[in-house]
C-alpha cells in the first residue's frame, strides 16, 4: 500500500532499463526504500548494472522478470509473476522504440513492429495490470506518452500515432479504474536527453529541440503528478501551452511549420 506520505512499497517498471523509467524509480527511492520489480527483455546487457544501481540507491529488494513486449501471449504470466509476492502500488509503463521516421512508413515489417511495441504491448499490460489494481482496490499507473502523440506530425507520424493511441487508451483506462481505486497519470514530455535520442541525433544529424529535458526532470514531475492524482502532465511545464496552441493551428498552416 502507499503510505500516508504518498510513498509506495512496491514499484513495477515495464522497460526495466529505460532511462526515464529508472529516473522515476530513483525519485521514489530518494524518499523511502521501495521493492522494485523490473520487467525487461531477456539478455539486456544493461540489466545487471541496473540492479546494482537500484540496490545502491536503497531499493529494499530488486526482482527481475523476463518481459518481451511483442510476445503478448506471455504477458499474463509476466503480470501474475509481478503480483505473486503481494500488491504492486505503482506500475510504470516506459518501454518503446523510436526508429527511423522515414524508414518506418516505407517498411511494413518495421512499422508493424513499432506499433506492436509502442501501442499493442502497452494495451496488453494495461489491461492485465488494470485488472490486478481493480482486484486489490488500489494502484497507480505512470505512463510515458509524448507530445508527438498530441498532434501527429508528418516528420514522425508512425511513432506519433503509436503515442496517440497509447495516450488515449490509458486516459480511458484511468476513468474505468477510478471507481475501483486505480489511477493513471499520462506523462507527455517534449524531447528527453536519453541515450536513444542522442544516438538518433547522431545518426540523423538532427539537433536538440527547444524545451528538451533530462530524465530526472521528467521523473520529478511524474512522481509529483501521480501523488496528486493528476491525469496528464507535460514536461517541461510550458510544453502544455505550446501544444495547446499547436492543436488549433489549421492543418494547411501546420504542415508548413518547421517541426
Amino acid at each position: 500500500m502507499i503510505n500516508a506520505v504518498g510513498n509506495p512499497q512496491t514499484v513495477l517498471l515495464f522497460g526495466g532499463t529505460s532511462e526515464i523509467g529508472l529516473a522515476i524509480v530513483a525519485e521514489y527511492l530518494a524518499k523511502a526504500p521501495v521493492r522494485v520489480i523490473l520487467a525487461n527483455l531477456p539478455g539486456d546487457p544493461l540489466l545487471e548494472a541496473t540492479v546494482t544501481r537500484l540496490t545502491e540507491l536503497g531499493a529494499s529488494r530488486v526482482d527481475v522478470i523476463d518481459f518481451d513486449a511483442l510476445d503478448t501471449d506471455s504477458h499474463p504470466k509476466v503480470v501474475d509473476a509481478a503480483f505473486a509476492a503481494g500488491d504492486v502500488d505503482v506500475a510504470i509503463v516506459a518501454f518503446g522504440v523510436l526508429g527511423d521516421a522515414e524508414q518506418l512508413w516505407q517498411d511494413q515489417r518495421k512499422a508493424v513492429m513499432t506499433v506492436g511495441i509502442n501501442y499493442t504491448a502497452g494495451v496488453s499490460v494495461g489491461v492485465l495490470v488494470g485488472e490486478k489494481f481493480k482486484e486489490q482496490g488500489h494502484g497507480r499507473f505512470i505512463v510515458m506518452s509524448s507530445v508527438a502523440g498530441e498532434r501527429v506530425r508528418r516528420s514522425n507520424f508512425v511513432y506519433g500515432s503509436t503515442k496517440a493511441g497509447l495516450d488515449g487508451f490509458f486516459l480511458g483506462l484511468g476513468e474505468a479504474l477510478a471507481p475501483f481505486g486505480g489511477r493513471v497519470t499520462v506523462v507527455r514530455p517534449m524531447q528527453v536527453r536519453t541515450s536513444a535520442t542522442k544516438a538518433h541525433w547522431a545518426a540523423t544529424g538532427a539537433k536538440e529541440a527547444p524545451l528538451t529535458v533530462d530524465p530526472e526532470d521528467v521523473a520529478r514531475l511524474a512522481v509529483s503528478a501521480s501523488q496528486k492524482g493528476t491525469e496528464i502532465v507535460w514536461t517541461p511545464g510550458p510544453a502544455r501551452f505550446v501544444m495547446s496552441a499547436l492543436r488549433h493551428v489549421p492543418r494547411p498552416i501546420f504542415r508548413k511549420l518547421p517541426i
